[in-house]
């Protein structure tokens, strides 16, 4: 790829919306919209991060197109979008998570 630095990382954006615990069966609704399903999607509850509520996390990453037709829809659903700032917060704890569980897996096969 011409002009493009080796070490050049891509981010996709994303998006994490909260969902309250009575709300959690319209999840579905979101993911099986055809764009919206075509996203990469992650779910966890508050408690499961270490954090206090009971809510769940729903975390969209992927293409423009996929995380705008996610709002409409959770807008629609009654889901809360989170600030960039929390979003961030809930990220990491996630990604610490998704670290956490790799390199238990990478143990096993060592």
């Amino acid at each position: 790829m011409k002009g493009v630095a080796l070490n050049q990382v891509i981010h996709m954006a994303f998006i994490i919306f909260e969902v309250k615990s009575d709300q959690v069966g319209k999840i579905n609704t979101l993911v099986k919209d055809d764009l919206v399903s075509r996203q990469s999607i992650l779910t966890r509850d508050a408690e499961s991060l270490d954090l206090k509520g009971e809510v769940t996390f729903v975390k969209i990453e992927g293409s423009d197109a996929g995380l705008h037709r996610a709002e409409d829809i959770a807008k629609e659903l009654g889901f809360t979008k989170l600030k960039e700032k929390k979003a961030t917060e809930i990220n990491k704890k996630i990604q610490e998570q998704e670290d956490s569980a790799a390199d238990g897996l990478g143990m096993i096969f060592d």
